[in-house]
């Protein structure tokens, strides 16, 4: 809906001829009659019409999106004006009836605000309202990210996640912030990994090739302890084909399934069978990142700057998907990496190609459970226990 900033004049109706006379406002917002006599010949006759409005003149730390409204009683308003510092006026619109005129954007924070109304009463005199109030000023202003980012399309295990520049305290409200749309009707539900960190996950896997629009409306939410939101965000991305990687460690294959059905296997050599510190770690997990060339250190295991190729990362573990034709003599037979899965080059290089962010990694048959100290473990939570995360 288009919106508009509405000043609205009302012409008194022809044949009238009332003498009207001029109204001016106190401090408090009361319309008090000045200067000439009214239509009945009294001197300083009250004018029927009267102007109100919330938050009331004078009024202190208002909350930011609370809307501001102007209301007369005996009378229409024929002219309403909201000014911010500096003079800016804020948009609003006047009901058809001519009675109320209501804000549609948002205040800001630590502002004065201005009211300036008119109105025309029944008994065809005019009256003005004045009156300013102050808008709260947060002691802090958290902001906020979203991903996955605009027009991004990503595998069907992204999670989507926002964060937080500080802790949050009051979770319900942020919740209520968060809204997430979708082409088809999806099962799904936001968990707090973190007291700075709230992801989305559906129950199963996205469907493939649908688009899902995101809105964290913070701006003005009170996050707890004197911080506010300090602005909304929104994406709006794709979910893309269908493609998961499945590895059972002991069998030194990975299989990649698309659309349910087995499209590739490759040879591979996972985590040392003999140390379960090095066991690739049973669990889903997703691609988190794409590098054509990746650089591997580990004082632990004694090596460092070891360069690979057609890296997937699916882990803030430390596991990749990535080629190692320095062990080829394994891949396909032993499990002897650090708890990456390493591939031959040219295999490393076909999956990479079909690879997209946000595809699930299904690791089983390990000894290593799930590492929990990441902030990408959504699908490492049954649906209960994630359902147990959200806000309380």
């Amino acid at each position: 809906m288009i919106e508009r900033r509405t000043v609205f004049k009302a012409a008194l109706a022809a044949g009238a001829a009332l003498v009207a006379a001029a109204c001016s406002s106190t401090n408090d917002g009361t319309a008090l009659p000045t200067g000439a006599a009214g239509a009945d010949g009294e001197g300083g006759a009250q004018p029927v019409a009267k102007i109100t409005a919330e938050p009331a003149a004078n009024a202190k730390d208002v909350p930011v999106l609370t809307p501001a409204v102007l209301k007369v009683a005996d009378g229409k308003l024929t002219e309403c004006k909201l000014s911010a510092d500096g003079g800016k006026d804020v948009k609003g619109d006047l009901s058809p009836d001519g009675l109320t005129w209501t804000s549609s954007e948002s205040l800001g924070y630590g502002k004065t605000y201005t009211y300036s109304a008119k109105a025309t009463g029944s008994d065809g005199k005019p009256v003005e309202f004045k009156g300013s109030f102050t808008t709260l000023n947060p002691a802090t202003q958290v902001r906020a990210t979203l991903n996955p980012a605009d027009n991004q399309t990503v595998g069907v295990a992204m999670p989507i996640s926002v964060k937080f520049a500080s802790a949050v305290k009051d979770r319900k409200a942020v919740e209520k912030a968060l809204t997430v749309k979708t082409d088809k009707k999806i099962e799904g539900a936001w968990g707090w990994l973190s007291d700075r960190q709230v992801d989305y996950r559906p129950k199963e896997y996205w469907p493939e090739n649908i688009t899902v629009n995101v809105e964290a409306k913070l701006y003005g939410v009170d996050l707890g302890g004197g911080a506010y939101g300090k602005a909304d965000v929104t994406t709006k991305f794709k979910i893309g084909r269908n493609q998961v990687v499945k590895v059972n460690t002991p069998d030194h294959q990975m299989h990649v399934y698309r659309g349910g059905s087995q499209v590739k296997s490759y040879p591979c050599a996972n985590g040392l069978d003999a140390e379960v510190d090095r066991n690739t770690p049973n669990g889903t997990y997703i691609i988190m990142t794409k590098e054509p060339t990746a650089v591997f250190d580990n004082a632990r295991y004694g090596y460092t700057n070891v360069n690979k190729k057609w890296a997937c990362r699916f882990s803030n573990h430390g596991e990749y998907i990535h080629e190692n034709q320095d062990n080829a003599a394994n891949i396909g037979k032993n499990n002897n990496s650090h708890g990456c899965v390493n591939l031959l080059e040219a295999d490393a290089k076909d999956y990479f190609d079909s690879a997209m962010i946000g595809d699930p990694v299904e690791i089983t048959g390990s000894k290593l459970s799930p590492p929990m100290n990441s902030d990408v473990k959504d699908w490492n939570f049954s649906w209960s226990a994630w359902q147990g995360l959200g806000a309380k």
